[in-house]
């Protein structure tokens, strides 16, 4: 059966993968590991493309023990320097497109022994057909000490908003706790067509590329394309009849403004997103193109998903849903005491017995950070929230991330999603301005619809649509239009570096 359907940055289709191969080519790479002299827990960073190989590599690492350290292919040398250095990496797996800043770093990095370059040919690498071929298909597990659920078999780095990237260790166990991510958010079934628009590097690969698919046993979607070009995802979404489909609200966001009316959506049974709150048009307009309802969901690298819309609920717009079943997520305050209905607080990971499933366990090599999110017998995600009458949490934004003013406590999501709502607002970021009178404002900064032009006239219409459409208080009493917002590797808005501007 087929585990990936390979797309190119064209859009056209170059190669099928069945789950046999995925097993076999896996096992040649665990085995070729072994054979270079990596052992089970030595780090390997990995920085692939959306290629098979980069599944090769991955399940390789898991079969044989070694810990993969996906990264992004936006990751620049300095950032893969830190990596290699921070969790002594032994291995590194690149595509040509990094090899060169590989080798400009290695002399920095002491641990560092093995290069591999995969679909290339490089002076002082190995190349990763050719030791995968010289190696076997069948891999003798009696090679390796047993195996533990709480082993890992992956780090991913955190992209920090104020410092550093942490470490966030992920297990055997992990892996197959996405079975809940699969049952009750995704939905998926063996004979789904998924596709998630993901780049390899971030944890949300694990959740849309990786686990919750293979374990359901359905076709992935590789398609390694760069950017967003509607054309090609319209016109994959039909070829190959893909069922269940997840993007982030951005690109919601964009296709709501885009003319669907001749695109075929008749194969989409399911539609889901993450990472922030979709507005309600950008839903009612995909709703009315495809007749799927978007499904917003909730975790973080450092969990499962916990927070979700299920099928059979009643989907209220701009909420995370509730709190997935194997866990107790609830909004807390900072001595670990459950909040009443409609307060913001913390949302927290009840420490349970057994363990809450997909959570991890702290922070590799960081006993400090671990100390701070583990506390009054919960895991403090780091985000606020809100829990209403029925159940359903509200995400409101980091835990720093508050807005103050004149003794309102304000969610920048709040904000922005009614800035988002006007037509002349792609994408909108709210922070705080400190203020002499207030102590702050909110400061709005927006991207426009390229059909607008920017003016005092129209930042004026911007604010009195805010006040219409939330409390008055909230809107924005200053707005700046720019061309780009600072993100995260993952794409999350950077909204300290937005108010570092003002200090």
């Amino acid at each position: 059966k087929n585990a990936l359907i390979c797309i190119n940055r064209s859009g056209v289709h170059t190669e099928d993968v069945s789950y046999q191969k995925l097993d076999q080519f896996s096992s040649r790479f665990a085995n070729a590991l072994l054979s270079l002299g990596v052992s089970k827990s030595d780090t390997v960073l990995v920085v692939l493309p959306r290629w098979p190989e980069w599944y090769y590599t991955l399940f390789g690492c898991a079969k044989m023990g070694a810990i993969a350290m996906p990264g992004t292919n936006l990751l620049t040398a300095k950032d893969m320097e830190y990596r290699i250095n921070r969790a002594e990496a032994k291995a590194a797996i690149v595509s040509e497109s990094h090899a060169k800043s590989i080798e400009n770093i290695k002399e920095n990095c002491p641990t560092l022994k093995h290069l591999i370059i995969v679909r290339d040919e490089r002076e002082g690498w190995h190349n990763f057909d050719r030791i995968c071929v010289a190696s076997s298909e069948n891999f003798d597990r009696s090679r390796l000490g047993k195996a533990s659920a709480d082993d890992l078999i992956l780090i991913y780095f955190t992209s920090g908003t104020t410092a550093m990237p942490k470490m966030v260790g992920r297990d055997h166990a992990y892996a197959y706790s996405h079975r809940i991510t699969q049952k009750y958010w995704q939905d998926l079934r063996p004979q789904d067509i998924h596709w998630t628009l993901t780049d390899t590097g971030w944890a949300k690969a694990a959740w849309g590329l990786l686990y919750p698919q293979l374990l359901a046993g359905c076709s992935i979607i590789l398609y390694d394309g760069e950017g967003f070009d509607l054309e090609t995802h319209l016109k994959i979404i039909e070829e190959h009849q893909v069922t269940t489909f997840c993007a982030p609200p951005t690109v919601y966001r964009l296709m709501a403004q885009a003319d669907l009316s001749s695109a075929d959506f008749s194969s989409l049974r399911h539609c889901f997103g993450a990472g922030e709150p979709l507005n309600p048009e950008a839903m009612r307009v995909w709703e009315k193109a495809t007749g799927c309802e978007i499904y917003d969901g909730y975790g973080q690298t450092e969990t499962i998903n916990i927070v979700a819309n299920f099928p059979g609920m009643e989907i209220r717009p701009g909420s995370m849903g509730k709190p997935c079943p194997g866990l107790t997520v609830d909004i807390i305050d900072d001595d670990g005491n459950v909040m009443e209905d409609n307060k913001i607080g913390h949302i927290g990971v009840k420490i349970t017995d057994p363990y809450p499933p997909g959570l991890f366990k702290g922070y590799y090599k960081d006993d400090a950070k671990t100390a701070e999110v583990f506390r009054n017998g919960w895991y403090y995600t780091g985000d606020t929230a809100t829990r209403d009458n029925d159940g359903y949490i509200w995400f409101v934004g980091r835990s720093d991330d508050i807005i103050s003013s004149a003794g309102y406590r304000i969610s920048p999501f709040e904000v922005e999603s009614a800035l988002i709502e006007h037509p002349a607002v792609i994408e909108a970021a709210a922070v705080a301005k400190p203020d002499e009178i207030r102590g702050s404002i909110v400061k709005a900064f927006l991207i426009l619809s390229a059909r607008y032009e920017q003016s005092d006239g129209l930042a004026k219409e911007i604010q009195d649509f805010v006040k219409q459409h939330s409390a008055p208080y909230k809107y924005p009493r200053e707005i700046e239009f720019v061309t780009s917002l600072p993100k995260t590797i993952s794409g999350k808005i950077r909204r300290v570096a937005l108010r570092d501007t003002h200090e």
